[in-house]
């Protein structure tokens, strides 16, 4: 029968299947955006739910990541005033977390700073740059320990908190100490993401020393610890630990950078290096672990309520198909009656765009 063969035929096309899921997409992205989330990868929406390991760069994500400079311990033979307005000169030109908080000091202590020139920044041996006549070098004790023994003798001892090490012409000249304090909110995330996100482990993965990360990780639950990792390092971490489950990377730095492109889903905090930003998927801009857990109930809805509509605007579609085969839908009802079924389904997919007040669920 032509007439029923045409019915079926208006009310088969698989629009809800076709336009559906994009507008859940769509309606996803600028809910995410509207919350200081920006999702450069779409398909971080659809992956992120399905992440079973949680791997935490330290500075700036499970910490403020604003250190500030409590201690100056000037070598003999250097002045403490006149080797942070040198070392504060080179932090200039740096985007390292430690550099804002050197700066600060100085511009508490009035100092005036200095141009600088040649100035280089390699991962693992530090920054260096030529003031005046004197080249100034920030680096830390583990290079300077493996490539300077002698001057490494005056080093003071081992502390808590951040350091680094700053060597003009080649001498050993001061170590500055640091701290920054752990997010309130560090240990309750990390504690809700199994029970809530499915999350079976979360590693702790950073440059700075084995005590400072053991301090922090102590503090937030994590007892996998990977600490004096270089970029490399946690690269080929991250990639071995994709290869076992889908993985959920969070850093700031441009040493984040390649293990952000390694890892399953990667998500940037802040706004600190372009570099970051173009490796991840998502940036988060105000580096709050409460948007990420956002995100993560972001992910879970866009999956949920594009199911719902493809899925269920697909099957109404086949009950109508039926209805039109049996010969009780004539064509223009059942072109009104596939019309009916898509607005249903989109509507149904514009949920996405609009959130509960409050997408989180840990405190």
């Amino acid at each position: 029968n032509p007439i029923r063969f045409l019915s079926v035929l208006v009310v088969a096309t698989p629009c809800p299947l076709l336009i559906a899921i994009p507008v859940a997409i769509i309606g996803s992205v600028s809910l995410a955006a509207r919350r200081g989330i920006i999702i450069k990868d779409p398909a971080v929406l659809e992956k992120i739910d399905t992440c079973r390991t949680a791997i935490f760069d330290k500075t700036g994500t499970l910490t403020y990541g604003q250190p500030q400079l409590t201690e100056v311990i000037a070598s003999t033979g250097f002045a403490r005033d006149e080797v942070l307005a040198g070392v504060a000169s080179l932090e200039r030109y740096s985007r390292h977390p430690l550099a804002a908080a050197i700066r600060d000091a100085a511009a508490a202590s009035h100092l005036s700073l200095q141009d600088a020139v040649e100035i280089e920044e390699h991962p693992g041996r530090g920054l260096i740059g030529v003031i005046g006549q004197r080249t100034i070098q920030v680096t830390s004790r583990h290079w300077l320990s493996r490539h300077a023994p002698a001057e490494a003798e005056w080093l003071p001892p081992l502390a808590g908190g951040l350091e680094c090490v700053i060597l003009v012409d080649g001498r050993y000249a001061a170590t500055f100490r640091f701290r920054d304090e752990p997010r309130r909110e560090g240990g309750s995330f990390i504690r809700h993401l199994g029970p809530k996100h499915g999350v079976e482990r979360a590693l702790l993965v950073s440059g700075d020393r084995e005590s400072e990360v053991r301090y922090l990780a102590e503090k937030v639950g994590i007892t996998e610890v990977h600490a004096s990792q270089s970029p490399e390092q946690k690269l080929t971490l991250v990639r071995a630990e994709t290869t076992r489950a889908n993985t959920l990377f969070m850093g700031d730095g441009i040493n984040d950078a390649p293990a952000l492109t390694a890892a399953t889903v990667g998500i940037a905090f802040g706004q600190t290096s372009d570099v970051t930003g173009e490796a991840a998927g998502v940036v988060i801009l105000d580096s709050s672990l409460e948007r990420v857990d956002e995100l993560l109930h972001i992910g879970r809805r866009m999956r949920t309520i594009a199911l719902q509509s493809a899925v269920g605007g697909m099957a109404i579609s086949l009950v109508a198909v039926g209805v039109a085969a049996a010969g009780y839908l004539n064509p223009v009802a059942g072109a009104v009656t596939q019309e009916i079924i898509d607005v249903v389904a989109v509507l149904n997919a514009l949920r996405a765009a609009v959130g509960p007040r409050d997408l989180t669920d840990y405190r």
